[in-house]
């Protein structure tokens, strides 16, 4: 296709510069895989195995179901559920009406649910049955009509489903079906499994997928059959040497996130490989899937891998059937990466992207130059460019640092019904990502930091994600992360909020002399502040807005 780029040389035998997609669909997708590996398992749910056939058969039946409660081409849907199979019957279900879905996260508080909603115009909810009191108390203050209720329990084997309710009744709310209310298995039940058309059209809007908010409000980026499936496409290639209907991951990424909704989802959708679906993703839980299913690729992020490396239980396992272990949402720090290597030999893959463009953009190369301390090299049909951070419009040379701009076909086409925040993201044909990042002379990319996180501290440009590095080296340091906080003199100063390993203890002098001594003056912490737990976002994003607002009230 005469695309070159430096990093091509980087990639990994049989992966190409560029390719040509399929423009299949995911719902036609599913199909396929249906028909290809019909008892290949697609999800193992807590003890349960759905194949692909039981899921297409699934997927059909609900179809039927949301045509007949009026939902329709061009639909709002939402969902507020955990990785749990309802979830992804439920996407299917409205790729193949046509119908838009519009991610949203279970932990959210009833006001940002409440804006979330009205900002989609969703008419259509479906929810976990214990997040239906929420539902229902903001319901009249949304377009919601509808809402299809889920229990936890719906797909587990029995016994497990019987007694759920008997042992842990917390995890079950009784539903009542009323005026609006239908609970899934009521209405999946009433229709055939009969293949239904698919109205899903390649260049239309397939899902709202709401950007973390981790700065600001979310916003939610209008993605197309064309970016759901292309980005799949293109994440395939990446692994040329493995074969369709014969692998599988840990799922532990959750669906409404856009990296959880292309790969948890949707890749093993595309290439017949198997889930272990994880509701919540804590460290006693993988352990127990990992030793029960033993999958070959195991994603997380960074906080994840941390909180597993700290577990003696999980240094002692048997890890020889990983064959990789996959980290994005949030950069990893280099002793993260030391200790899984040190303790696995596998190689660690950073993935890099944005929910704008569909989760990925660059990734570590499978089997092919791998640069420990970069998110890798651009996938193929993804170019990237690295500007100036005044005016974004003078491309800098390798090893300089400014913004990070992506081009490709897994770019969104705007954020709904936000022209002007879409017209700031999108500039002829590149997103503006608003990470600061630079190339090395092979095309590999560092991320150095976020602009809105970067400090500005006596005239001086400090990048916390430095500063994290240093403290996650410290021997007694479990999680760390350093923010601006404002200071009358220096304009801002740095503070770094610290969680100690258990057992152990730290002073404020300590800390600082320990940075003092790996890094400028200006760049290590002026002040300290101990916590148990730093505040995370649903996949595992640190909050440092969480940390600044902190500070503000201390």
């Amino acid at each position: 296709m005469g695309f070159e780029r430096i990093w091509h040389k980087s990639y990994a035998a049989g992966v190409p510069p560029a390719i040509e997609p399929e423009r299949i669909t995911m719902a036609e997708a599913l199909r396929r895989t249906a028909g290809r590996f019909p008892d290949r398992t697609a999800f193992h749910y807590l003890g349960r195995k759905i194949s692909f056939r039981e899921l297409e058969s699934l997927v059909n039946r609900f179809t039927r179901a949301l045509a007949a409660l009026g939902v329709r081409a061009g639909d709002k849907v939402a969902t507020l559920l955990p990785n749990i199979p309802q979830h992804v019957i439920a996407n299917h279900a409205c790729y193949r009406l046509g119908a838009v879905t519009v991610m949203n996260n279970p932990l959210y508080s009833e006001r940002e649910l409440e804006a979330q909603l009205n900002d989609s115009d969703a008419r259509f909810l479906i929810t976990l049955d214990l997040l239906l009191p929420r539902a229902l108390k903001i319901k009249a203050a949304t377009k919601i009509e509808t809402i299809i209720p889920c229990h936890i329990n719906d797909y587990l084997p029995f016994p497990t489903r019987q007694l759920i309710p008997l042992l842990q009744p917390r995890l079950h709310l009784k539903v009542v079906p009323g005026p609006g209310i239908h609970p899934f298995l009521d209405i999946i039940g009433k229709y055939p499994d009969d293949p239904v058309p698919i109205a899903a059209r390649w260049e239309e809007t397939a899902a709202f997928i709401y950007t973390g908010g981790t700065t600001g409000a979310s916003k939610g980026a209008m993605l197309t059959h064309a970016n759901i499936s292309g980005v799949v496409q293109q994440f395939r290639a990446w692994f040329p040497d493995l074969k369709d209907g014969e692998e599988s991951l840990m799922g532990v990424y959750p669906i409404f996130h856009s990296a959880g909704y292309s790969v948890s989802q949707n890749l093993t959708i595309w290439a017949g490989w198997t889930n272990i679906m994880i509701p919540r993703p804590e460290p006693v839980v993988i352990m127990e899937m990992l030793k029960k299913y033993r999958p070959g690729f195991l994603p997380g992020v960074p906080t994840i891998f941390v909180g597993l490396l700290n577990r003696a239980a999980f240094r002692k396992m048997d890890l020889s059937f990983i064959k990789g272990f996959f980290a994005g949402a949030a950069p990893l720090a280099p002793d993260t990466v030391k200790r899984l290597q040190a303790l696995t030999g596998k190689g660690i893959f950073d993935v890099y992207g944005l929910t704008e463009n569909t989760a990925f953009a660059t990734c570590t190369p499978w089997k092919g130059k791998a640069k420990p301390g970069t998110v890798g090299v651009p996938l193929p049909n993804t170019d990237l460019k690295i500007v100036d951070l005044e005016t974004g419009l003078r491309e800098l040379p390798a090893g300089e640092a400014g913004e990070i701009c992506i081009k490709g076909p897994q770019l969104m086409t705007g954020y709904y019904n936000k022209p002007e925040e879409t017209a700031n993201a999108l500039r002829d044909g590149w997103l503006y990502t608003g990470d600061i990042g630079f190339l090395d002379e092979e095309g590999h990319l560092s991320v150095v930091d976020r602009k809105k996180d970067m400090i500005v501290a006596g005239g001086y440009n400090v990048f916390p994600k430095e500063i994290d590095d240093v403290l996650f080296g410290h021997p007694k340091i479990l999680e760390a992360c350093a923010v601006g906080v404002p200071d009358a003199y220096r304009g801002e100063t740095i503070k770094a909020f610290v969680v100690v390993k258990p057992g152990e203890s730290l002073t404020e002098a300590e800390i600082i002399e320990y940075c003092r001594e790996r890094l400028a003056a200006y760049k290590a912490p002026k002040r300290i502040a101990f916590l148990d737990a730093l505040p995370k976002s649903a996949v595992g994003k640190v909050l440092r807005r969480e940390l600044r607002a902190l500070d503000a009230i201390r």
